[in-house]
């Protein structure tokens, strides 16, 4: 396995752990991972559907179920190439109200 899917592996799982614990991703650190996603294409490392297959395997130790199951089958429609699908849990709102 090449240093690039090495890191890559890495920061999925960074990505994927913070998440699951309810904690933020910053935007640059997910857009960097996304960057190296890209050039490990650009460097003939790996296809698009290997990434993607690598980085459901990250999710997968983390969640314990795969991208599909908690996504749909049809998650990379939403999130192309080569978007992580890293959204955080919504944080509960409470009225400040009685309205």
């Amino acid at each position: 396995m090449s240093a690039l899917i090495n890191e890559l592996t890495s920061r999925w799982r960074q990505i994927f752990i913070a998440l699951s614990v309810g904690e933020d991703v910053s935007p640059g650190f997910r857009l960097r991972t996304e960057g190296i996603m890209e050039a490990v294409i650009l460097l003939d490392e790996g296809s698009p559907e290997e990434l993607q297959a690598l980085m459901d395997s990250a999710y997968s130790e983390v969640f314990g179920v795969g991208l599909a199951k908690n996504l749909g089958a049809d998650w990379q429609e939403f999130f192309a190439f080569p978007q992580i699908p890293a959204m955080a849990i919504r944080a509960p709102v409470y009225p400040s109200t009685r309205d």
